[in-house]
């Protein structure tokens, strides 16, 4: 089972707002309503967003000095632990799977204490292409020793569908249409219950 982190397992979405419009601001470009910003940049790496509003890799470092400023405001979904701690216990090998950079992610992991629950990690720092390429997620699948086919992906972004898909795995969306379709992240359980011929347990 592989994770998205932001917007699945952490609710850093209005961080990840914030941080966009200051650094936005601090290169002299107009502010992004949260809509526009949820449509068009969330769950895409920050090269391509920055790229797409005319800004290099200065605004993409000061993006990340803001996010990492406003880190301790992030938490964890309801569930989260639980849903990941019930997935252990029932056999699953876990993955993180995300664009963010490893230092933060090992930041907020370890202040969140997530970070025990997977076998293997990958972050914007282990791929030369961030999602929707597909290049995480088989590289997350080689590294738990399954073939794409044998795992899912949740997601809650178009970015994470495209990317698991291209990799050959099925997609869980969170809030979006993937292969299936979940609200919450409780819900997950549930589903894998339901559908014990489709997505069979360990």
């Amino acid at each position: 089972m592989l994770f998205d982190l932001d917007g699945v397992l952490v609710d850093s979405l209005d961080v990840w707002y914030s941080a966009l419009n200051e650094t936005l601001g601090k290169f002299g470009k107009g502010r992004v309503g949260k809509g526009e910003y949820v449509k068009k940049y969330w769950g895409f790496s920050l090269s391509r967003n920055f790229e797409r509003l005319g800004l290099g890799r200065e605004a993409v470092e000061y993006c990340l000095s803001r996010y990492e400023h406003h880190l301790d405001e992030i938490g964890t979904f309801p569930e989260a632990e639980e849903v990941l701690g019930e997935l252990r216990r029932r056999g699953f090998r876990l993955a993180l799977v995300t664009n963010t950079p490893s230092r933060l992610v090992q930041r907020l992991l370890a202040r969140l204490g997530l970070g025990d629950f997977f076998d293997a990690i990958l972050t914007g720092d282990d791929v030369r292409r961030a999602k929707p390429h597909p290049e995480a997620v088989r590289k997350a699948c080689r590294r738990l020793g399954v073939h794409p086919s044998q795992a899912l992906l949740v997601g809650d972004t178009r970015s994470d569908v495209l990317a698991g898909r291209g990799a050959g795995v099925r997609v869980v969306g969170r809030g979006v249409e993937g292969d299936l379709r979940i609200e919450k992240l409780g819900e997950l359980l549930l589903l894998l219950r339901r559908s014990g011929e489709e997505v069979p347990l360990p």
